[in-house]
Order: C-alpha cells, then structure tokens, then sequence
C-alpha cells in the first residue's frame, strides 16, 4: 500500500487508520530518513489505538510504553544503537513477545533481529515535502 500525506497531521491520519488492522503481537518496522516523519506516524498509531498519551520520540530513553489504548504501544528508537548485543541489554526480545503493539524506529539498522512476520513501513520525503508512506 501506499498513501501520500500532506503534513503531520495526515501523516498521524495515516498511521491511526492503519492501526486499526493491527493485532496483539504485530510489529511495525519503521524506516526512513531524520526528518521523515516516523515519529509523528507512532504518534498516530497510539492515537488509533485510543490513548491519551503523549508520544515523543525515544531516541535517548530508547524505548516509550504507552500502555492506556485497547492495546499496549511499545515504541523504540534504534538510531543511537552501535551494537547488536545493545538489543539485549534493552530487553529487545522481550518487548517483542509482548501482548501489544511493537513500533520500531530505525528497524533496519538492525534487520537481522525484526521478525519475518514484522510489517515494514518507509517514510520518504517527497520533492513537495510530502511523505510518501509505503508498506
């Protein structure tokens, strides 16, 4: 699929009504440049699954729970991430095998470790400034 969003806001509109497809146990692999907009479409996704949460990026706490929608969200960011052995220390796997949603900020920095299963969403930034959101 594909959807072309106009600003921030649509790019939250995008991501709420694709969460509503979503199950226990997905995972979203997020990918694209700084700037694209990953953060904004977690903020959408946390706010199609009904939370009152205010979600920020996790580049430094390297992970966000949002645990108040009809699912659990748990967003991590990989950006700052150098090493492999970093996923464990953070409990990586664990999250995954959680009854919740799993969003992944910069997923691809280590592909080896998303499952198969996960469902992979780009950002790009157009020439207009838009975002062209794949998955």
């Amino acid at each position: 699929m594909k959807r072309i969003a106009a600003d921030a806001r649509a790019t939250r509109e995008v991501a709420a009504e694709f969460v509503a497809s979503l199950r226990a146990g997905d995972l979203v692999a997020l990918i694209g440049d700084l700037g694209a907009g990953k953060t904004e479409f977690v903020k959408g996704l946390a706010a199609g699954l009904g939370s009152s949460a205010q979600v920020t990026s996790p580049t430094f706490t390297l992970i966000h729970e949002y645990p108040d929608g009809r699912l659990p969200l748990y967003h991590m960011d990989l950006y700052r991430l150098t090493a492999e052995d970093e996923l464990d220390e953070i409990g990586f796997d664990d999250y995954l095998s959680r009854p919740g949603i799993s969003a992944i900020e910069w997923a691809n920095r280590f592909p080896q470790r998303i499952p198969e299963a996960a469902i992979w969403v780009t950002l790009t930034i157009t020439e207009t400034n838009e975002r062209l959101i794949c998955w």
